[in-house]
């Protein structure tokens, strides 16, 4: 976030040269058309005698090149979302009630999909982030609800980062005393005076410790004809217990914070126009990529414990990891969730900073110093003093985490409704703005998410009134 990424100077760098006119009915996906162009640069100077299989390596670097060019916020946003309070949320969803949420996890990453690309779409297009267009578009209060929804959302769910990162050292032996006041104070410091750029892939590498789910998933020996069933019948239970998971699993999995993360860094990399298909693809291939690995955390978590009730402890969500590590269990996922739990700490904050700043109409980026930018920083110093210091206190990590994710799911619809209506202005976004279809989709992907949230609201209503 702190360089700014020019994709269209490396895709022109490599067309200028090429004689061939640029043929406008091509349906190649955009890491296609990258890894193509990226290959045209290569052998515009004339065919060179290879051996075939440095051709073949050469290809694959080509290709890994591609995709590194494509990762970009979207990826950010959505590998964010399977921080502590995500992986406890589908840890949990498989222990209660093993595979019956797969389904709704599908309808659920369709839903991510949808969101995550309106997001990108309106900072490619309008230059602007999410609260920006708020602001514009909508009215003062509005404005001011949309901004007070994501502040107490993502309050909430910083404690639950700082908790998570205390967790992931308590199976270490370690008191989260000793660890999560240095862990706030570093992930300050890398924003304001460190490269955040730099930290992020840190720790996206550190949450690569999540790929043992989907090993764990096949030498756990799920039974593998009540998953594929399970993934294509839906399932839903009347419990209140069921209601309150699947509103969690949509606010663990389509957070509001990602939305105005997502749209505010494509404005920050100075993306343009023209670079919408790599955003996109970035955006979606994000979006999936994640929803993978959460549905993978609860098949996994479904074949170890799965019928034992809620989960207890950071422990026993480790357990689900024994096939593939077996003793190092808790150590394995003590470093993912280390990982995890760091990345969403300072995305978290700062999707609020950008928010903030883009609604007062002040300067927001982590490439300006504190005097530049006093609001859109101090915002973020806030949220990691506050959230570092709650949760410190003698609170329940497992219920905290999964607690954060059901307000997450409650305050998702409010946000969803925002985005929906501004993708829809052709005043704003042109011909960009959503297709008829697409309306009609995202409408009911809405519609849908309300109405879980609706029902969650009614339940907890009438059990506050003995009612139910």
């Amino acid at each position: 976030m702190n360089a700014r990424t020019d994709l269209s100077a490396a895709n022109s760098a490599g067309l200028q040269d090429a004689s061939t006119p640029a043929d406008t009915s091509d349906t190649s996906t955009p890491a296609d058309v990258t890894v193509a162009t990226l290959e045209a640069a290569s052998t515009v100077s004339g065919p060179v005698a290879v051996p075939a299989p440095r051709q073949g390596r050469r290809r694959g670097l080509r290709r890994i090149a591609a995709l590194a060019m494509i990762a970009g916020p979207g990826l950010v946003a959505a590998n964010a979302g399977n921080d502590a309070a995500g992986i406890a949320t589908y840890a949990s969803a498989g222990s209660q009630f093993t595979y019956g949420t797969l389904f709704f996890m599908v309808l659920v990453t369709i839903a991510l999909v949808m969101v995550q690309e309106m997001a990108v779409r309106l900072g490619a297009y309008t230059g602007k982030g999410l609260g920006a267009l708020i602001r514009e578009q909508f009215s003062l209060r509005l404005t001011a609800l949309a901004v007070g929804c994501l502040l107490l959302a993502n309050t909430g769910l910083v404690v639950s980062e700082f908790a998570g990162i205390g967790a992931a050292f308590d199976l270490l032996g370690i008191p989260k005393w000793a660890v999560v006041p240095p862990a706030a104070v570093l992930l300050w410091a890398l924003v304001l005076f460190g490269s955040y750029r730099w930290a992020e892939r840190i720790f996206l590498v550190m949450s690569l410790a999540f790929f043992a789910y989907p090993i764990a998933m096949i030498l756990g020996h799920p039974r593998w004809g009540e998953v594929g069933k399970s993934l294509l019948v839906p399932h839903l239970q009347p419990s209140s217990d069921f209601i309150l998971l699947a509103v969690a699993l949509i606010g663990t999995t389509v957070s509001p914070y990602m939305q105005f993360y997502a749209a505010a860094g494509v404005v920050d990399r100075g993306a343009k126009p023209e670079e919408y298909k790599l955003i996109r693809a970035d955006a979606v291939l994000g979006a999936v990529f994640a929803c993978l690995i959460s549905l993978t955390i609860i098949v996994a978590t479904a074949s170890a414990i799965g019928g034992t009730g809620p989960l207890q402890s950071a422990a026993e969500a480790a357990r689900a990891l024994e096939p593939v590590a077996g003793p190092g269990a808790e150590l394995l996922f003590a470093f993912g969730l280390l990982g995890a739990s760091a990345l969403a700490g300072a995305v978290v904050p700062l999707s609020a900073s950008y928010a903030i700043g883009e609604a007062a109409g002040v300067e927001r980026s982590v490439s300006r110093r504190f005097r530049d930018a006093p609001l859109f920083l101090g915002v973020f110093t806030a949220q990691i003093a506050l959230g570092a210091i709650v949760a410190l206190t003698p609170v329940d990590v497992i219920q905290l985490l999964i607690g954060t994710q059901v307000l997450q799911g409650l305050i998702s619809p409010i946000v969803l409704v925002y985005l929906l209506v501004l993708t829809n202005r052709r005043s704003l976004l042109g011909e960009a703005a959503n297709s008829r279809r697409y309306r009609i989709a995202a409408t009911t992907v809405v519609a849908g998410v309300a109405l879980m949230s609706t029902i969650l609201l009614v339940q907890t209503v009438l059990g506050w009134c003995g009612l139910a």
